[in-house]
């Protein structure tokens, strides 16, 4: 029935938002003047918050990117209470059990697309409960992810290979990145072309963003991405190791690497794990990090 009102009538409010004796919530994009409103969201949690805090530094401004990403506020009396990231990817910041449901709903009858929704677990999957009456059905539901900090010296030396990759480095760290991509969400990168991945790893190599070890034939050991970076916070993404030196220890010293590579950026680094990955979480657990929330990541 959801999915039917949908199509008939986007326009109408849901029986939600109607019933809803405080007062009735209102939805529309943010612009500049809803900056400074934006970042009180954000600085609530500058570490879970990190891929919109890293946005409005970018940009300076909570209106729509020049690349088609805009943020969807919601507000209750004109005050901005929770908001969404809209792109190729829906990223939900300040979401609680009382807004996203109904949330979700609004975002539903927009008609919006999106590969993946991921943040804070309350605020995805709260909004997915409503969203999925109007979504395609998701290639996988990640609702446990523990996402963990580090905001002191690694507790293991890091390992001396480890390096920032090299603009003539990306012949032989795109393959690993492909790798990994693959990994986790069973698909390749290059389908449909290469070249939009391809730019995406060179620009991670070109901002000294791509860090990796090589063995003494060239090949890719270990790599991770400094994936998003704000002033306080950045979040490690992309970590893989090549499969032929998995086992043998080498995990946690390329991890204390990375950190530590972070760490020179902002005082606060941070990466989420599945929660079955359990040799990962403990290999992170050995280095110094440490679990404080945990995100979930719906993926199409």
């Amino acid at each position: 029935m959801a999915k039917l009102l949908a199509k008939v009538a986007p326009w109408l409010p849901s029986a939600r938002a109607q019933a809803d004796p405080e007062g009735p919530w209102s939805f529309r994009v943010l612009g500049e003047q809803d900056t400074r409103d934006l970042w009180s969201i954000v600085d609530e949690d500058p570490v879970a918050n990190v891929f919109v805090a890293s946005h409005l530094e970018a940009s300076g401004s909570a209106a729509p990117s020049f690349a088609g990403g805009e943020i969807v506020g919601m507000f209750r009396h004109h005050e901005l209470r929770a908001a969404c990231w809209a792109g190729g990817n829906l990223v939900p910041i300040g979401v609680t059990d009382e807004t996203g449901a109904i949330f979700g709903d609004h975002l539903g009858r927009s008609g919006r697309t999106f590969s993946s929704i991921f943040g804070l677990s309350e605020g995805v999957m709260d909004l997915w409960s409503t969203l999925e009456d109007f979504s395609a059905d998701p290639f996988d539901v990640r609702p446990n992810q523990p996402l963990l900090v580090i905001d002191a010296d690694p507790a293991v030396p890091p390992a001396p290979d480890l390096r920032f990759s090299r603009p003539e480095d990306l012949e032989r760290v795109l393959p690993a990145c492909a790798a990994m991509f693959e990994e986790e969400v069973g698909y390749s990168p290059f389908t449909g072309g290469s070249e939009h991945y391809r730019r995406r790893v060179a620009s991670l190599i070109g901002r000294r963003h791509s860090l990796a070890a090589f063995d003494d034939d060239g090949a890719v050991i270990f790599k991770a991405e400094l994936g998003t970076v704000s002033s306080q916070a950045v979040q490690i993404q992309g970590v893989w190791m090549n499969p032929d030196h998995r086992g043998k220890g080498l995990s946690a010293g390329y991890m204390a690497g990375v950190a530590e590579a972070a760490r020179n950026l902002a005082p606060t680094v941070s990466l989420y794990v599945n929660s079955y990955n359990a040799r990962a979480i403990a290999s992170y657990e050995r280095v110094g990090f440490r679990q404080v929330d945990t995100f979930a990541t719906i993926l199409f």
